[in-house]
Formats: C-alpha cells, sequence, structure tokens
C-alpha cells in the first residue's frame, strides 16, 4: 500500500500507527559503536546511504543531526530504469527507498550515524515494512560505499545483537552500493513542508522528537 493510500484510510489506522511509534521508541540510546572511525582532524566531505521505510522520516531525522551537511530521498539497489515512485511503489524493482546523507567527518563519524539510524530513525526488527508500509522497498538496509563502511556496520549490527537490545533479531541488510538515485522533487524535505501532514504527525515527527531526547549533543533545530 503507498503512502497515499495510507492517508486517506488515516483515521482508520491512528490507533495502531501510534501503538508502533510508542512502542519502538527506545526510552534510551543505543550503545556507542565498539568499532568506529575516529573524527577527522580536518573538515571535509563524505557520505552514507542507509534505507529503513518511507524515507520522509529518514531525511527528517537526519536534517536534524550536527555534523549533517545534506540528505536527499532517493532509491538504491534497482536499476536506473525503474528509479521512480510509482515503479519502486509495486516492491518489484529491487529499490528500497533510501537516503543519500553527506557529512563532514570531523564533526561525527560513520558509527555515530548508524547509532541514530538504529535508535529512532527506524525499527530495525521489522521484515520488509516499517510502520503502516509494506513491501520489500521499505526494508531496513545500509549500502556501504567502501570495506571500512562494511566493517563498521557489521560490527554495530553484531554488537547490538549480542547485547540483545531489541526484543526481536535485526534484519537490516549489509550491501554494496551500486547506486543511488534521487527521488522526485516533491518527495524532497517532505516532512519541513507537510508538517501537518497526518502520516509526518504520526510516523516521523516522533522521530525527530527523539532524536532530541535521546541525543541532545547531535540535535540541530531548523
Amino acid at each position: 500500500m503507498s503512502r497515499f493510500s495510507v492517508l486517506s484510510l488515516v483515521l482508520v489506522v491512528v490507533a495502531a500507527t501510534i501503538a508502533f511509534t510508542a512502542g519502538n521508541a527506545s526510552s534510551t540510546a543505543l550503545p556507542t559503536p565498539a568499532v568506529d572511525d575516529a573524527k577527522s582532524a580536518q573538515p571535509g566531505e563524505q557520505t552514507a546511504v542507509i534505507a529503513g521505510g518511507c524515507f520522509w522520516g529518514i531525511q527528517a531525522v537526519f536534517q536534524h543531526v550536527k555534523g549533517v551537511t545534506g540528505a536527499i530521498s532517493g532509491y538504491s539497489g534497482g536499476a536506473s530504469d525503474t528509479a521512480e515512485y510509482e515503479v519502486v511503489s509495486t516492491g518489484k524493482t529491487g529499490h528500497a527507498e533510501s537516503v543519500k546523507i553527506t557529512y563532514d567527518p570531523s564533526q561525527i563519524t560513520y558509527g555515530e550515524l548508524l547509532r541514530v539510524f538504529f535508535s529512532v530513525a527506524h525499527d530495525p526488527t521489522q521484515l520488509n515494512r516499517q510502520g503502516p508500509d509494506e513491501g520489500t522497498q521499505y526494508r531496513s538496509v545500509i549500502f556501504y560505499g567502501n570495506e571500512e563502511q562494511k566493517r563498521i556496520a557489521e560490527a554495530y549490527i553484531a554488537q547490538l545483537g549480542k547485547a540483545k537490545v531489541f526484543p526481536r533479531a535485526i534484519v537490516t541488510q549489509v550491501v554494496p552500493l551500486k547506486e543511488f538515485y534521487p527521488a522526485e522533487a516533491y518527495h524532497q524535505d517532505y516532512a519541513t513542508h507537510h508538517p501537518n501532514s497526518p502520516y509526518i504527525m504520526f510516523n516521523d515527527a516522533p522521530k525527530v522528537a527523539h532524536l532530541q531526547q535521546q541525543f541532545p549533543e547531535l540535535y540541530r533545530g531548523k
């Protein structure tokens, strides 16, 4: 079901959505990654590509993280000729709704980004869905750009699994990034432009609120 269909049925699913949001909000942030890069001595620019449900919420979260200089909604995992919303929404393209994060490694590390991703941006134990959205396009994925990102991601997932911080197993995939395709213009900064949308209010605004509560040292207002 597309998000636009969900919006038309929002009065029916509000209670379930609220329950999802409350049930998956951690009371405390997850542990710091044991394996991570050191912060760079000099300012620079690096990228990370992740997916975990609707890209509106992932983008909104990381736009409020200090050290992040940009976040773009898009598609990863499939071919260029299927990288458009209506086709991706069929769940048959191999694409996941993804977000490309640009960040300054002198201000925030890749591991810290993943800590936010697992703590507040999505529920990594949900397979091929996230909240009211269902389909492989909403799967949890870390698309690594190099072997160091792969090493950090796999080590952090193993660390969280060993610590049993979630009641169910983490299903996040760690796969090589082949290409990232920016989504249509109307998807960019969607939460910012539509703060009163029922979907944003019940699914994505709480994620930003949890970011502020759990990571006050990383939170950046707009």
